[in-house]
């Protein structure tokens, strides 16, 4: 394989467990003097929110049958290289190469399984692009978490932050420790938050308003706190399937108010957060770098930074890097797997070693 020039633009994409939408983020990545740190480039980048259909169809993927899996898993390649197609029309560029995470179905690591589907040789027959797609199951058969992935670019990209928190469908946070970095996945975000807003038939809850506005149930939040997950030690890492176990007959109960159940569940996640920071033991004057759609829910933000007591500063960048921050780093995934570089941390996932992991579709 040639190898990439410091102007190849790299397409990377992903496909949220908060369903919010497809990320699209066309990037250039190259290497800083003397550094195994890199510098990046976000050129155009784009959410496309699902239609009802897909948005239906993925999120009830958990209890398809093999064959309807199998089916999905090319229906749904399809659909994402209908979307690179517009996407590089519409903004008139020609990637070199597409990290395509997929859609997770299940992520059951314990098992020795993961399933992303949107299948990486229906994109590249679509797309006439090289594409490098199921970054994680090399991990898990390896005995690994096969999750977080995002913290190999945390490492490369955004080093001058003693820490880099991900409010998406799951909050999870990476920082480095005595030279190794280090990440876990801490508590949900805005799957739970979501789905509790889609019973006023909200996509979500814009600033926390809902949240703000409603009282706390003290009984739910100190079970809550109490679940098993997170007395675990790391690596340790969260899938739809514990998020179902836990939460979904709360979502689907017309017991308590949808304000009081987003009030309760927005200070859950920010004191599993804050609790996680505190015993890090880090200091008081280093940064957090934080992204994802939940940097967006100024409640949830403001619940943070009370609990830090106001010591550590919470830095929310841009809009764009808020938004495509993940996208942009499963391009980098692709990049470097492309280079056969490390692209999967074992002091993050737990597996024996470091590895370079993804399909190639050239």
């Amino acid at each position: 394989m040639n190898p990439l020039k410091p102007d190849d633009i790299i397409l990377g994409l992903m496909s949220g467990t908060s369903l919010d939408g497809l990320d699209l983020c066309a990037c250039t990545f190259s290497q800083k003097t003397n550094q195994e740190a890199l510098d990046y480039r976000i050129l155009c980048a784009d959410t496309v929110s699902y239609p009802a259909k897909w948005h239906q169809i993925l999120l009830n993927s958990f209890y398809s049958s093999m064959d309807e899996l199998s089916r999905l898993n090319t229906q749904f390649g399809i659909y994402l290289a209908e979307q690179i197609n517009f996407f590089c029309k519409k903004n008139k560029i020609q990637p070199a190469l597409i990290g395509s995470h997929g859609h997770t179905v299940f992520h059951r690591p314990d098992q020795g399984i993961t399933l992303q589907i949107g299948h990486g040789s229906i994109i590249r027959k679509m797309t006439g692009i090289p594409v490098i797609s199921n970054f994680r199951m090399q991990d898990v058969q390896l005995g690994g978490q096969g999750a977080p992935l995002v913290p190999i670019g945390d490492r490369l990209l955004f080093r001058d932050y003693a820490f880099c928190l991900n409010l998406g469908g799951f909050s999870n946070i990476s920082w480095d420790s005595n030279g190794k970095r280090k990440a876990c996945d801490i508590a949900p975000c805005n799957m739970l938050l979501n789905q509790l807003a889609s019973r006023e038939n909200l996509a979500y809850d814009k600033d926390g308003i809902l949240a703000s506005c409603g009282r706390m149930i003290d009984n739910f939040l100190e079970k809550w706190n109490q679940l098993p997950y997170y007395s675990m030690g790391e690596p340790k890492s969260l899938g739809r399937e514990w998020f179902e176990k836990n939460w979904n007959h709360v979502i689907g109960s017309n017991e308590w108010e949808t304000t009081d159940l987003l009030r309760t569940a927005t200070e859950h996640i920010a004191m599993q957060i804050v609790s996680w920071i505190l015993r890090s033991g880090i200091r008081s004057n280093q940064k957090i770098l934080v992204t994802g759609g939940g940097a967006y829910n100024k409640f949830l933000i403001e619940r943070l930074s009370l609990l830090l007591a106001g010591e550590i500063t919470l830095h929310i960048p841009e809009a764009m890097l808020i938004d495509y921050k993940e996208a942009m780093i499963f391009g980098l995934l692709a990049y470097l797997r492309y280079h056969g570089k490390i692209n999967i941390l074992s002091s993050v996932t737990g597996s024996p070693y470091d590895q370079c992991s993804g399909d190639i579709y050239l």
